[in-house]
């Protein structure tokens, strides 16, 4: 293997700030030439003249570009091969076929292409912006980074006008609570608001106890919630305070309240009554001092008009109510949550992952995401282990992202404004072709700039060949 280098050797501290080219081409004269010519301060470049050589080098240093030059059979494979390997990478194909490989080599992930005879002056500019734009897309990667530090709220990341709302509310709210309904969907992020209410309280050095409703046990409930005394009932061999005396002096998320059975729900109005408990087998009342954050992704006031919830249960818990907002109500912060993520799982499992390629992050943007922030926290978790790269793709996602999103595009009962429809319908036909905005202005029928600067608006993407 010919693993040349010229330019700046990659010690510790320059390592972070040098970009990796790779050279990969028939002629050792033509490799050398072009790596002469493109030396220049930050870039580190490796050279090949042999394809599978050159494939076993690329994975071995992961550069962020590679020069292909390969004039006989093989180009195309070797760079569908490289593209796959890294879907971040920029690859310049240097080639004299016709202009039909040209558009293939586009088609493959090429980022551009040269025709023969090579000008080298041309090619020093185009290397030249690759590596400006490696060093934006550095930039832009710590300014993310900066935000999400700064949309973060007690451990919830957000910056869309809903989520800000749910912050100002559980601002006011968290210093004079005594109980609290959070409802929302599913994996919305109810347990995560139950903390921020709690350690924003003048009780947040208390204890911070947990129940989970709809796992509770008819016959158990009572002696979980409240305790029970040596000798209550079979297998009670000492005293045990329950949840509720755990918790005194702190708070007690209550989650799933909404399955609580009628014997359950008449015990708990009790406690919150009269903040008192009395353990199971055991004639003494307890004076309690706790929080209660109680959760449910059901609708209550359906429920107490069916008679399946009491009323004044209801109307003891939900003095005050925050509502969760379902993610495909704000898209806005997709992005954001994405880098969230990205960021944890890559230190969670020791990689070095930059961000999420466009027609990846594309395809979770038509995402209807029923499952909300646990399953974009699934989805990124499980993309983060898959991946091979510095950068997460299509195929790095689980089955149920692979295939495009084609989205409800009758809007009637929405009474959608014109602006949501554009967007979604931009963003239906960017899905559809991967991310190629060119192909996706011909289609609408738009400059390839309004593309950008529409996509720019929507937060979609930033800059670059991944969306950091």
């Amino acid at each position: 293997m010919d693993d040349k280098k010229s330019g700046p050797q990659s010690d510790n501290a320059e390592s972070q700030s040098t970009l990796k080219l790779l050279v990969i081409g028939d002629e050792p004269e033509d490799v050398q030439s072009i790596s002469d010519a493109l030396h220049q301060p930050g870039l580190e470049i490796f050279t090949s003249c042999e394809a599978k050589e050159g494939f076993e080098l690329f994975r071995k240093h992961r550069p962020r570009m590679v020069l292909l030059e390969v004039i006989k059979s093989g180009a195309m494979e070797l760079l569908e091969k490289i593209v796959a390997a890294d879907p971040g990478v920029d690859v310049i194909v240097v080639n004299g076929y016709p202009a039909e490989t040209e558009v293939e080599a586009i088609q493959k992930g090429a980022s551009d292409y040269l025709n023969l005879p090579l000008d080298l002056q041309k090619l020093r500019s185009r290397v030249r912006s690759l590596v400006d734009a490696a060093a934006r897309r550095q930039k832009i990667l710590e300014l993310d980074q900066a935000l999400v530090g700064m949309y973060q709220f007690e451990g919830i990341v957000g910056r869309s006008p809903l989520m800000l709302d749910v912050f100002a509310r559980i601002d006011r709210i968290s210093p004079h609570f005594r109980t609290v309904l959070v409802s929302g969907a599913t994996g919305t992020g109810k347990e995560l608001v139950a903390w921020a209410l709690h350690r924003r309280s003048p009780t947040a050095s208390g204890q911070f106890a947990v129940c989970n409703c709809s796992a509770l046990v008819e016959t158990l409930l009572e002696s979980e919630l409240f305790g029970y005394t040596r000798g209550a009932f079979t297998g009670a061999i000492q005293d045990k305070p329950g949840l509720f005396e755990y918790a005194n002096g702190g708070t007690v998320f209550l989650d799933e309240v909404g399955e609580l059975s009628p014997a359950g729900q008449a015990k708990l109005l009790r406690v919150l009554q009269n903040r008192q408990v009395q353990r199971v087998g055991s004639p003494m009342v307890r004076d309690i001092d706790v929080r209660v954050v109680a959760a449910t992704h059901r609708d209550l006031r359906a429920m107490v008009k069916e008679g399946r919830f009491r009323e004044d249960l209801y109307y003891r818990l939900a003095i005050v109510e925050v509502t969760l907002p379902r993610l495909a109500d704000r898209k806005e912060d997709l992005p954001l949550l994405q880098r969230f993520f990205v960021q944890k799982f890559a230190a969670e499992y020791k990689k070095q992952i930059s961000g999420i390629t466009r027609r990846a992050q594309m395809r979770m943007a038509c995402y209807p995401w029923p499952g909300n922030i646990r399953e974009l926290e699934n989805v990124i978790g499980n993309a983060c282990m898959m991946t091979d790269g510095s950068t997460i793709d299509i195929n790095d996602l689980p089955e149920t992202l692979h295939t495009p999103v084609v989205e409800n595009t009758s809007y009637d009962d929405d009474l959608t404004s014109l602006d949501e429809v554009e967007r979604r319908h931009i963003l239906r036909v960017l899905n559809r072709v991967d991310g190629n905005k060119a192909r996706a202005a011909e289609i609408l029928g738009i400059g390839r700039a309004t593309v950008y600067q529409l996509l720019s608006k929507w937060k979609i993407e930033n800059c670059g060949t991944t969306v950091q």
